[in-house]
């Protein structure tokens, strides 16, 4: 596993070098507004961590690579989740159902402990990594490489195994959890406030 690197390795000057690298608050606001309108599916990130599995809700989840099979995500550099992935160099990525959102919320609140969270979860084991019970699919990565930008890393994985079955994804869009319609168009899952997906 690659140590983990801050920003992208040395090279030419950036094009846009002269950019200031930090928005004034307004900025700053108008870029989370911007983020909140991504919409994307909601995912449940686990391994093992010294006392036992942990993990952490996260959104920010892509497909990186099919050859080789790469997954993406992206974790919050105080997660706890993400320095138990550094430290056993593999983790899973399980991808929750619609009718899920209670399992999104557990993992996203930063009140309740690994512990806790495990505890209210069917779950197994998969070479040697936690994963969710009846979810909507899970691939279990080892860790490729963990490069920091800003106030979280992206953690690159490589598929070692994974498994899918039918149904309709949970997604997070305008800060608030939403499901898919038989038109294909979102309705609502819920707009109360409730803990979101920041990847602790």
């Amino acid at each position: 596993m690659r140590q983990a690197t801050a920003g992208p390795p040395p090279g030419e000057p950036h094009a846009l070098a002269s950019v200031p690298l930090t928005l004034p608050e307004a900025g700053q606001a108008a870029c989370r507004d911007f983020y909140s309108m991504l919409a994307s599916g909601v995912t449940v990130v686990t391994t093992r961590g010294p006392d036992g599995p942990v993990g952490s809700t996260a959104s920010a989840v892509t497909s990186l690579s099919a050859d080789p099979p790469l997954l993406l995500v992206c974790l919050g550099t105080g997660s706890r989740t993400l320095a138990a992935i550094e430290e056993q160099g593999r983790f899973a990525v399980n991808l929750l159902r619609q009718s899920q959102r209670a399992r999104a919320e557990l993992f996203a609140d930063p009140r309740a402990g690994a512990a806790e969270r495990f505890a209210e979860v069917d779950h197994g084991t998969e070479l040697t990594v936690p994963v969710l019970d009846d979810t909507l699919g899970w691939s279990v990565c080892l860790t490729e490489d963990v490069r920091g930008y800003g106030d979280h890393c992206l953690v690159v994985g490589r598929i070692a195994a994974v498994r899918s079955a039918e149904g309709r994804p949970l997604l997070w869009h305008d800060r608030s959890f939403h499901a898919l319609a038989d038109q294909n168009v979102l309705i609502s899952a819920g707009t109360d406030q409730r803990p979101s997906p920041e990847t602790r």
